[in-house]
């Protein structure tokens, strides 16, 4: 498929862009004239404040608009960002950030003190930023005393050495600390900006950013668009003239208006990638991608009270087919999940988890057990319980099916609750829900980013679940040379207690137009910038896309 005069008629009434200064890509291909990039997205952004986002397609915009120390490359290493490098202390303690010279884009220049505030700003309770504790996990100094109100935030171990070198000390050596500087809660803001217009600074017109683009119009819920920011340290280097997200809730309908020329990306609908990648060999992708997708029990207050019941929770958990959804209704090659963390975490030893390695009819068989003892099921007291899941087909198609497993294995009776996007969330945060569908993409490669989560004091447990061992374990994982020994006994953990069903780990399933290029399939963490995408010339496509 190529590139059709459809995506020309979306564009007529954006700006006209300078012809493309260069003629040819990285890898010697043609360039298209027009270097527009339009891809679908699910759910609208929740912010555009690197300290307030914490959905992933917000950070896909974010990594745009800013840039923090570190950048990820299509094969997922580290390369310089605001940094052009770093000293590291011999304790392993001290990070010693050099930063280039580079501006925001009102023309200010960029400052290590504008990390300072940044990262203050993350930490300080008064933001109330669900990330807070993201400092706390890249052990930066006296960072979980101010989240918890006990210390001031100035008092956090990054200083402003002079106007170029950034100093960072964290409290016992991290060896994938500069992995973790990826993550927009860690990108600068503009002080002067934030302070003087307040929550209003992320508007289109108010934003600054240091980014490689800058967000030049917002519609909720139905777009979002980016364009070149030509005060971007490397804006000659740039290809994309413009960078436009559309929102689009029906996965089949991304594909329509894909395949009519509309999208260059957008996600292939569940049970669709088999035929999609026959009939097109060369757009149709799947490849490892870290997220984990589970249904969640709520164990507080607002929760359904038999779901308190360790063996209710397991019950559950067992009587899910996960081979059923991955292989007869997702169909993009993700992987049945009997554990948290993705499986193709670097380093990451999944543990032998007993249940994992059981036949689907000894699962149900153990779960009809545990849901008798624990006083419900056909010859005890009925159960009700209501799943709930935010828009998109493939979540339905994955409830149904899990709302029959329960009723024919358990006797279960099940109601589904559908809510948009942000209403979703803001229901698991105040914890206003029974089960619910989450998934949970990492942040940095290595398996502490999904088992820190599941301690109690990450903001983003919303299990009403704790564990003091759990907790010891993960604590210590931070000071030990070798964490893999208390990963395994934390998973072996919550495979105990199943705060939540583990059901599959993802794949990326994507339909790419061949005229993009430079996609990063390899990066697990699924990390890509504009910046560093083009479009070749439509005579170009059938040649090699550097995928």
């Amino acid at each position: 498929m190529t590139r059709s005069l459809v995506s020309s008629l979306l564009l007529s009434t954006a700006l006209a862009f300078p012809a493309v200064a260069q003629e040819a890509g990285p890898d010697g291909t043609p360039l298209a004239e027009e270097q527009v990039f339009t891809y679908r997205e699910l759910d609208d952004i929740k912010s555009f404040d690197p300290q307030i986002s914490t959905d992933v397609s917000g950070s896909k915009i974010l990594r745009d608009l800013f840039e923090g120390l570190y950048n990820d490359d299509i094969d997922g290493n580290q390369v310089p960002g605001m940094a052009t490098d770093h000293e590291l202390s011999e304790d392993g303690k001290t990070y010693t950030f050099n930063l280039r010279e580079a501006n925001w884009s009102n023309g200010e220049p960029v400052m290590a003190s504008d990390f300072v505030y940044s990262w203050r700003r993350l930490v300080d309770p008064e933001t109330a930023s669900e990330y807070a504790w993201y400092m706390e996990l890249m052990g930066v100094e006296n960072a979980s005393a101010i989240v918890e109100g006990e210390m001031e935030p100035e008092e956090l171990g990054i200083r402003a050495v002079d106007d170029r070198t950034l100093e960072v000390t964290i409290e016992t050596p991290l060896p994938y600390f500069i992995s973790m500087l990826t993550h927009p809660s860690t990108f600068p803001v503009p002080e002067a900006v934030v302070e003087e217009l307040g929550d209003a600074w992320t508007r289109p017109g108010n934003l600054v950013g240091n980014g490689a683009y800058t967000l030049t119009e917002y519609n909720p819920g139905e777009r979002v668009v980016r364009e070149r920011n030509p005060e971007y340290w490397n804006d000659e280097e740039t290809i994309l003239d413009r960078t436009v997200t559309l929102i689009i809730n029906d996965e089949n309908q991304g594909l329509t208006r894909y395949l009519a020329g509309e999208l260059d990306m957008t996600d292939i609908p569940s049970g669709q990638y088999p035929r999609l990648s026959e009939e097109y060999p060369d757009e149709a992708h799947s490849f490892p991608r870290s997220c984990s997708y589970i249904y969640w029990f709520n164990q507080g207050e607002n929760g359904n009270p038999a779901l308190k019941d360790e063996r209710v929770r397991k019950a559950l958990s067992y009587a899910i087919d996960r081979d059923i959804i991955v292989e007869r209704i997702l169909q993009g090659g993700q992987y049945p999940s009997y554990n948290w963390a993705h499986q193709a975490t670097a380093g990451f030893d999944l543990p032998e988890i007993d249940y994992a390695g059981w036949t689907q009819e000894e699962r149900n068989e153990r779960a009809k057990e545990l849901i008798a003892e624990a006083g419900y099921g056909p010859d005890g007291e009925p159960l009700t319980v209501t799943i709930q899941y935010n828009t998109d087909e493939s979540h339905r198609k994955i409830a149904v099916a899990v709302s029959q497993f329960w009723k024919q294995t358990l006797g279960v009776n099940v109601e589904l609750a559908n809510y948009e996007w942000a209403t979703h969330t803001d229901r698991l945060q105040d914890g206003n829900y029974e089960i619910a569908r989450y998934a949970w993409c990492g942040d940095y490669n290595e398996a502490s980013t999904y088992l820190d989560l599941m301690t109690s004091y990450s903001d983003h447990n919303v299990s009403g679940w704790t564990d003091e061992t759990y907790d010891e374990l993960m604590s210590e994982s931070k000071t030990m040379q070798d964490p893999n020994p208390n990963y395994t006994e934390a998973e072996q953990i919550l495979a105990d207690n199943m705060p939540f069903a583990p059901i599959y780990q993802y794949t990326g399933v994507l339909m790419v137009d061949p005229q993009v290029r430079n996609y990063p399939f390899d990066n697990l963490m699924q990390n890509w910038y504009s910046k560093d995408l083009y479009i070749a010339a439509e005579d170009a496509s059938s040649s090699s896309s550097a995928n």
